[in-house]
């Protein structure tokens, strides 16, 4: 590794409703960047006609969920009875505290032709003192995100704060996550007031440390140090974030994250008994409970 990079992350591949996901954390070397414990990226791919993503209805506990897709459009439906389509650019952010089931599907005029789904879904651990909050849901559209262009870079801040900016989403700790897309040979800086920072390759490949890094790596950095990602001849767009060290590791079982393993146990228990609400219009189908998924920390 050099100066900068401490860690170098290989995404595995997972089914997730039908379509294909490369899952960057947790990794066995690395359970959580800031808050971020959960970063998969969604293809890009494509659904014939008739067909699409279908996530059926699952609970989670214990953290935010954030939606950014790059192309498509994905249905959210949830237990509070959100139903929100969300496009490129835009940011749905669903905070389970103590409990949410939601739904995440390709709407029924989307399936009537051919079309491509790319994205990112992340996960934000909650802070101990917010695991069991009342949940909530926001949506923010693209055009209301912080935006910057300078020197040819385009950067966009979807939540948190950095780069001399804050997004209008609300969030429990301190962080910032951002897409930045670079002209070849641009550069973008990593904010340094953060204390865990990384970057994921989405495209192209970029130099840090005089090291050479290409697509589908998550790069995580040492603490603090003043660095600067600079793309390659072709260009690059990395996917920027990181935060606060998290006040303790967390357990997580299939979608469920706590610092607590008995309050684990308590949501398994109340999604097999039918205790979570349930999605107002997405109320027939649901993912049971798996039988094993492996619990962290170890």
């Amino acid at each position: 590794m050099s100066d900068d990079v401490s860690l170098v992350i290989l995404p595995r591949a997972h089914d997730v409703g039908g379509f294909e996901v490369r899952r960057a954390l947790p990794a066995q070397q690395r359970q959580m960047v800031g808050p971020f414990i959960f970063f998969d990226q969604m293809g890009p791919g494509e659904f014939l006609a008739g067909a699409g993503l279908d996530v059926r209805p699952h609970p989670h506990i214990g953290l935010s969920t954030v939606t950014y897709l790059f192309e498509g459009s994905i249905q959210h439906r949830d237990s509070l009875g959100s139903d929100q389509p969300i496009l490129p650019g835009d940011v749905n952010w669903m905070t389970a505290g103590r409990g949410i089931t939601h739904s995440e599907r390709s709407s029924a005029e989307s399936r009537q032709a051919r079309r491509s789904l790319a994205g990112i879904q992340s996960w934000v651990a909650l802070p101990k003192s917010a695991e069991e909050t009342a949940p909530d849901f926001a949506h923010h559209a693209a055009a209301s995100l912080p935006f910057a262009e300078e020197g040819g870079l385009a950067l966009r801040l979807i939540a948190g704060e950095g780069w001399g900016m804050q997004a209008p989403v609300a969030v429990s700790s301190p962080l910032f996550y951002a897409d930045a897309v670079l002209a070849p040979g641009a550069s973008v800086p990593m904010p340094d007031q953060h204390e865990e920072r990384a970057a994921y390759v989405l495209e192209g490949e970029v130099t840090s440390g005089g090291e050479t890094h290409g697509a589908g790596r998550m790069l995580v950095f040492h603490p603090r140090s003043s660095l600067a990602l600079k793309a390659g001849p072709q260009g690059a767009r990395l996917l920027l974030l990181g935060g606060a060290a998290m006040d303790g590791p967390r357990h997580v079982f299939w979608n469920f994250v706590s610092s607590s393993r008995e309050r684990i146990e308590q949501a398994k228990a109340d999604w097999q008994a039918g205790r979570f609400a349930k999605v107002p219009s997405d109320a027939v189908e649901f993912i049971p409970l798996p039988e094993k998924v492996r619990i962290g920390p170890k």
